[in-house]
């Protein structure tokens, strides 16, 4: 396994604090415990950040034969089933966790810094170094031997510190975006919760919004135009299986940055729009809200979304779905209508500043994901990157 820069490498395993500091987590963690120890999985490590928001907690008695993979704070996580080669560097928070079986933990030298070896295993993926390892006969999968032998570039300690300083200016800047998404849902969800306590009133959920399908579009697409948004894109991002249109849709099944979005079928759920104005797929719902505030809508359609998915599991012969008298037959419950004119005063603005939040965490992504490559391989220089990170930051 190789890697285009002009800077000598390492494999993986030479820089880990011994050859056994490398292991992936429990393998079979029974069922969730409501006190149980709780553990990353693959779907809680995105973008560098591991979201602590509901996690699996298996039992003790289970966790305690896994000692080996326990976090402490600072180890390298890297994701080895389904999405492969995700990275995030356990934060203190994370002390006393485990992680799953498909989740590997790497104890990294503080010399190289676990973050170092995060950042060059997305050049490793960039240039498909990771692709070229993976087992895909049943689920892609990355295995811990091929792991130990991806390329590590090493540039001069001072080279490599400035290098650190201008991604991790953008690291950090994301990792507080991703703070903000999920924080702010969940104060929303409290002080509607608050407020129902003071009074409340069930509505079906068909009267919260217009539930719009979207259409048949990926039939015959162009390959150019604007994006189609299917489920599989609600759920993992645009990718090299996106469809492109340039066909003209109606309004109503056009989706725009901050439209409310809901899957029906399949992988059933809420979703905000947050990319480029692009057209609505079949099996998908735009949800306009009718005389309620969006952010009231989509809290409240969240709240419910676990019946639907259960309606639709129950159901489920080829894919599982639900019919638009669930709209009408699933009640929701919400506040008064005072209650919620004093609420929309506050958190109108935080809706508002999610999608902010989300469009820059898109925007620095790309940004960092340009300049890793072109500085770990030696192609661009730490002043002109630094400079493009502060302008972005800024």
């Amino acid at each position: 396994m190789t890697v285009q820069t002009e800077w000598p490498t390492e494999r993986l395993e030479d820089l880990l604090l011994s050859r056994r500091d490398l292991t992936y987590g429990i393998v079979q963690p029974g069922n969730a415990t409501n006190d149980g120890v709780p553990i990353v999985r693959v779907r809680d490590v995105r973008n560098g950040v591991v979201s602590t928001i509901d996690p699996l907690r298996v039992a003790p008695s289970v966790e305690a034969a896994y000692e080996r993979s326990r976090l402490v704070g600072g180890e390298l996580l890297v994701t080895l089933v389904g999405t492969v080669g995700e990275t995030a560097v356990a934060g203190s928070e994370l002390a006393g966790w485990n992680v799953a079986r498909a989740v590997a933990v790497a104890r990294v030298r503080p010399d190289v810094g676990a973050q170092w070896v995060a950042w060059a295993m997305k050049l490793s993926a960039s240039t498909g170094l990771i692709a070229e390892r993976v087992n895909t006969t049943v689920q892609t999968t990355l295995n811990l031997a091929d792991l130990r032998d991806v390329p590590v570039p090493l540039p001069p300690a001072a080279h490599r510190a400035g290098i650190a300083r201008v991604l991790g200016a953008l690291d950090d800047k994301i990792a507080s975006n991703g703070r903000l998404l999920e924080l702010i849902p969940d104060l929303i969800r409290a002080r509607v919760s608050a407020a129902l306590d003071e009074d409340r009133r069930s509505v079906p959920v068909a009267r919260l919004a217009q539930f719009v399908n979207g259409g048949a579009y990926t039939k015959g697409a162009t390959g150019s135009g604007r994006m189609v948004i299917r489920i599989a894109d609600l759920n993992s991002g645009p990718g090299s299986s996106t469809v492109y249109n340039d066909i003209e849709v109606p309004d109503e099944k056009t989706a725009r940055a901050g439209d409310i979005l809901m899957s029906w079928s399949g992988s059933l759920g809420v979703y905000r729009w947050v990319l480029d104005e692009a057209i609505i797929n079949q099996h998908i719902f735009k949800v306009v809200p009718k005389g309620f505030p969006a952010w009231l809508v989509f809290d409240r359609l969240d709240a419910v979304i676990h019946i639907f998915q259960s309606v639709a599991k129950d159901k489920a012969t080829t894919m599982g779905h639900i019919q638009r008298g669930h709209l009408e037959t699933t009640e929701v419950e919400i506040p008064s209508v005072e209650a919620v004119e004093q609420l929309d005063k506050s958190l109108r603005p935080l809706w508002d500043r999610l999608l902010v939040a989300e469009q820059e965490t898109l925007r620095l992504t790309r940004l960092r994901d340009t300049l890793l490559p072109a500085l770990l391989s030696g192609l661009v220089q730490v002043p002109y990157a630094s400079q493009a990170a502060e302008e972005a930051i800024a």
